[in-house]
């Protein structure tokens, strides 16, 4: 394989990337920004070598346990589980949460064979009931997946003493009910406060 098809099939490696989207950057990068490519390449080795797991959340960090664990403003009775490093940032973006996380790393898929060990199940439990953490909000994405994984986390951590709660779902704000799907409205509905 020559070297300009190993990097098409590199890029195909990222979400949302098809075959002609990664020819695409690899056109434009060796022929527009060779120096955007080293760039790139010197970031991604450097990520790849420094970033790991927090040992208390699960989430990336370059050190052992991240600035959101250490953070002593926390409000450690809270946990906030979801589902992806990204997801965390989501979260914290708003500026409304001020708990401490837990990144599963995934979600549960029977179908695709991603059971409880595979997303660090036991890890939740343990940090979930350190004496500390007193509500557990679940933050799975609304798929099915993500509803299951929310449904076997609920029934776990409310058996082992722990109030969860789960993200609110409903209309989004700014949009008109006729434009909105019918299981938003139904799930807004049952959810009203």
């Amino acid at each position: 394989m020559s070297a300009f098809d190993a990097l098409v099939e590199a890029l195909r490696r990222l979400p949302g990337v098809g075959p002609k989207s990664a020819a695409r950057i690899a056109f434009h990068l060796l022929q527009h920004d060779r120096e955007g490519a080293h760039v790139l390449a010197q970031a991604l080795e450097r990520a790849v070598a420094a970033v790991r797991h927090c040992r208390r959340c699960n989430t990336f960090t370059e050190q052992e346990v991240c600035a959101t664990c250490l953070d002593p403003e926390r409000d450690r009775t809270q946990l906030c589980v979801v589902e992806t490093p990204a997801d965390q940032a989501a979260v914290e973006r708003t500026g409304s949460y001020r708990g401490l996380y837990f990144v599963l790393m995934g979600r549960l898929s029977p179908l695709d064979g991603i059971g409880p060990r595979d997303i660090g199940l036991e890890r939740l439990y343990a940090r979930a009931t350190d004496g500390e953490v007193s509500e557990v909000i679940i933050a799975t994405n609304f798929t099915a997946e993500g509803e299951a994984t929310a449904h076997v986390l609920a029934e776990a951590l409310k058996a082992r003493g722990l109030t969860v709660t789960r993200l609110a779902r409903g209309v989004p704000i700014g949009s008109e009910l006729e434009y909105v799907d019918l299981g938003t409205i139904a799930h807004a509905l049952v959810d009203r406060r």
